[in-house]
């Protein structure tokens, strides 16, 4: 894969992350000599990550990236994960990541391919009709939490206080948040955060009873389309996991490169 792409991917996923700390009450972005920092510093996992600065040639750097954030995330007793590039790591040492990473309580966690495309394709078959509404209140902002909770078997009281921030689901150049809703309940959901010029897509889940109909491709779609009337982004990209990546590769997005999320749990201070 062009290397101005992986880099582009790191650089998404890092800024959206970033977006995610800089609006949320308690959230601080740093970068340390040996790792970025961005965290909502709050109880819910998936909002406090930690990403090194660029590709390690050798398992010391990675190591060394791995402690820094472990420093930080240990002191204040969160929960957090490492976000790591495949491609950024020398083949010499890949494989051995996760054993690597082990020392600093990180465990293999999600598997994600970064994706990209300039422009959407149609739809390859009818999306189901829904309703759409944004979440620009408590109510909406719940249903997004309660939706990724129960999609990724996460207690949703966990969820529900950190997504309660207006300004990721808002709009206003800001970020575009919708749920869609299927015979009065709610179905999936979706976020797309405004990060460099480009569409980055995050939150995206579908609640169990309501799979493999089109309901997560629908709302995408609605979030991208307000996105690109109201701030004029076209490019998009994303982070799927495996469950998602066939409906990326539908509406036209390309793989570029693989980012593996490493878990650790909270430490006592």
């Amino acid at each position: 894969m062009p290397i101005d792409e992986i880099r582009e991917s790191n650089t998404q996923l890092l800024g959206a992350w970033r977006f995610f700390a800089r609006h949320s009450p308690n959230g601080e972005v740093l970068d340390l000599p040996e790792v970025h920092i961005a965290s909502a510093n709050g109880i819910w996992q998936m909002l406090n990550i930690a990403m090194p600065r660029g590709p390690h040639e050798t398992a010391e750097e990675l190591q060394r990236s791995a402690a820094a954030a472990a420093r930080y995330f240990e002191a204040r007793g969160l929960p957090w994960m490492f976000a790591v590039c495949e491609d950024w790591l020398a083949p010499g040492f890949r494989s051995r990541a996760a054993e690597l990473l082990a020392p600093y309580g990180l465990n293999p966690g999600m598997d994600t391919t970064g994706m990209a495309t300039d422009r959407l394709v149609e739809p390859v078959r009818p999306l189901p009709a829904l309703e759409f509404r944004q979440a620009v209140d408590t109510q909406g902002r719940n249903d997004v939490a309660d939706i990724n909770a129960l999609s990724y078997d996460t207690p949703r009281e966990l969820v529900r206080g950190p997504l309660d921030v207006s300004a990721y689901f808002a709009g206003d150049n800001q970020g575009v948040g919708y749920v869609s809703y299927r015979d009065g309940k709610p179905a999936s959901c979706a976020t797309v955060l405004p990060v460099d010029g480009i569409a980055y897509v995050a939150l995206v889940a579908t609640m169990s009873e309501h799979r493999k109909l089109g309901c997560a491709e629908a709302v995408i779609r609605k979030a991208l389309d307000e996105t690109r009337r109201t701030q004029g982004l076209q490019r998009t990209t994303l982070h799927a996991t495996p469950a998602g990546y066939p409906v990326y590769l539908r509406m036209g997005y390309r793989a570029v490169t693989r980012i593996h999320f490493y878990m650790a749990a909270a430490k006592g201070h």
